[in-house]
């Protein structure tokens, strides 16, 4: 069964660019650095193949283009000459027509063997004698669960997945909660709740929700945007190069006058296509994108380092300063490793500037690269498989994906031994810190966008009294260790039993978070006492669905900790609340397609 909206790698055409609000005065000029009209290019023939040029000389790297090189320059003309068209998509107003561009698979699972994911250790379950403490980075990245989308509707079930492709906090994290606004000065509220663990029956779940206050795009500050476009060879199917310039489209519809757009892109060369455009020019940004062809090697980090340069011009004090790069992560040419790119990003990160990622196509995407300079460059990775997703992250989710609240979140959730036995954070694998690395403001952590919410999930096991039952570590000077370590002396070292009085109203953890404004390199903490008041017997639809959620990606990582997870449980829980939006319903028809 084929998903409504996503899950595609072929569509028809690129459709049509809609008008824009009257930037452009159409008198012949060319945009800014804009690539030469050229005749529209057709392809050879099968024996004349090894001849087809490309779009730069120097493409002689190992992705050079195949003899069809897509070239839109027809599709740059039928823009230019478009004088208005009623009904433009705007922020929330994508027609179905738009949003059900997805299409169709062979029967035959196409080969994904040149994909690349990063390895990663599954955190088991921690003694609180032992460890007391949880430390990790926020994960606002969404780019696993589209992906994994993009997979299973290419026919994939939850025992062939690629090794590394599925992390869960992703799929969680790429739904929408009804958690608490902020308060006050707080740029984030949250909300927590406690309840029963539906695939281990040993264990409670605890949930943590963080959402930012929302912020309408056209009351944001200025934005200096600058378009980082992969136009290599690798780029040339209908789910990279076409799809790209439909996506960027769709968001230079949404720019106001006081943004600025600029459009770098590279191949074996890096070039400025646009410098400065005013983000009402709408029709001028889209015939810069609309004349990009691809071809040539993938010469990454020249581009990246153009980028930079170009923003760094035209950086605007108190504004919103991002590069949005894609690309399918194929680089070949230049820094080229995981590495390699890791310390590149690190050192242009410091100019201010954020970054945000979009991966496009299939086959041979990159996965590990492009979450490596998410991660490290102040920023946010999504994939767009088609269309509808498009417009999901780059209108839908505009503010969020554009403007950056808080960077460097930390969280770090200290645990009642009294309580609480033993704790498994589920996901977060890559995102994990040292427990002293949250107090260090050099530290890197993650960055959240306006509207944006952030989910966390532990299975936890309650103490028994009199009962260990896990290996006992030192105890250590923190908030609830201290009268805890004072108690087990008393007894020679046997397990205590609780103090009197009701167990209910005692803390069973505190979680503290530690954020910087964007433009500030001092963090600032807060604390959240969390008891037997947050545990619901009837839980809420939100902690359903992300629980939901957690275990069918237990499923589709191939976890060690599944216990009693299974598909048919997933499918109970959906079906017993209300899903409140088209995405957590799709949510449900991608379980079943799993199945």
């Amino acid at each position: 069964m084929l998903l409504t909206g996503c899950g595609s790698t072929q569509n028809d055409s690129i459709a049509e660019a809609p008008a824009d609000n009257g930037g452009y005065e159409a008198e012949g000029q060319e945009p800014a650095g804009a690539l030469p009209a050229q005749d529209t290019y057709e392809a050879p023939a099968a024996d004349e193949a090894a001849e087809a040029p490309a779009a730069t000389e120097e493409a002689e790297a190992a992705d050079e283009a195949p003899a069809d090189v897509y070239n839109s320059t027809e599709i740059a003309d039928d823009w230019a000459k478009e004088a208005e068209r009623d009904g433009a998509a705007t922020k929330g107003e994508l027609s179905e027509g738009y949003l059900g561009s997805c299409y169709e698979f062979d029967e035959e699972l196409p080969d994904n063997s040149g994909e690349e994911y990063s390895e990663w250790e599954e955190k088991g379950f921690s003694s609180v004698m032992a460890q007391p403490l949880s430390t990790f980075a926020a994960d606002v990245d969404t780019a696993s669960y589209s992906n994994l989308r993009r997979l299973i509707t290419e026919g994939y079930d939850l025992e062939s997945l690629p090794e590394g492709a599925v992390r869960i906090e992703e799929m969680i994290n790429y739904f929408s909660y009804d958690y608490n606004d902020p308060i006050g000065n707080d740029p984030f509220g949250v909300t927590t709740q406690i309840g029963r663990c539906p695939w281990n029956d040993e264990a409670e779940l605890l949930m943590i929700g963080l959402k930012t206050q929302d912020i309408d795009y056209s009351h944001a500050p200025a934005s200096n945007l600058v378009f980082l476009l992969d136009v290599s060879g690798s780029m040339y199917s209908d789910d990279k190069l076409p799809l790209l310039q439909e996506s960027f489209s769709l968001l230079a519809e949404n720019l106001t006058d006081k943004d600025r757009v600029s459009i770098v892109t590279y191949a074996s060369e890096d070039r400025i296509v646009l410098e400065g455009a005013h983000g009402d020019e709408t029709r001028k940004i889209k015939k810069a994108l609309a004349s990009l062809e691809a071809g040539g090697g993938t010469y990454g980090s020249k581009g990246i380092e153009t980028a930079y340069a170009l923003a760094e011009e035209n950086f605007i004090k108190g504004g919103n300063n991002r590069i949005i790069l894609a690309t399918d992560g194929d680089l070949n040419i230049g820094m080229t490793t995981e590495e390699e790119l890791e310390e590149l990003i690190t050192e242009k990160k410091e100019s201010g500037i954020f970054l945000s990622v979009l991966g496009f196509g299939t086959g041979n995407i990159k996965d590990n690269k492009m979450e490596t300079l998410a991660d490290k460059g102040n920023g946010n990775y999504a994939y767009i498989d088609c269309l509808r997703e498009a417009n999901k992250v780059l209108v839908e989710e505009m503010s969020a994906t554009l403007l950056t609240i808080c960077k460097d979140v930390k969280f770090q959730v200290e645990f009642n031994p009294e309580i609480v036995e033993g704790y498994r954070l589920i996901g977060y694998e890559n995102r994990a810190l040292a427990r002293e690395d949250f107090n260090d403001d050099t530290k890197d952590a993650g960055e959240i966008g306006a509207g944006h919410s952030v989910t966390a999930l532990y299975e936890i096991i309650l103490r028994a009294p009199l009962d260990d039952g896990m290996t006992r570590g030192e105890i250590e000077d923190l908030k609830y260790s201290s009268e805890y370590k004072k108690r087990l002396d008393e007894t020679t070292g046997e397990t205590p039993s609780a103090p009197s009085g009701d167990h209910k109203y005692k803390e069973w953890l505190t979680i503290s978070i530690r954020y910087k404004k964007p433009a500030e390199e001092k963090s600032n903490l807060l604390e959240y006492a969390v008891g037997y008041d947050s545990y619901e017997q009837e839980p809420s639809d939100d902690f359903i669905f992300a629980a939901a959620v957690a275990e069918f990606g237990l499923l589709a990582s191939h976890s060690e900790y599944p216990e009693d997870a299974s598909v048919k449980s997933v499918k109970k829980a959906l079906r017993s609340i209300d899903l409140d939006d088209e995405y957590k319903e799709e949510f449900l028809e991608l379980v079943k397609e799993a199945e």
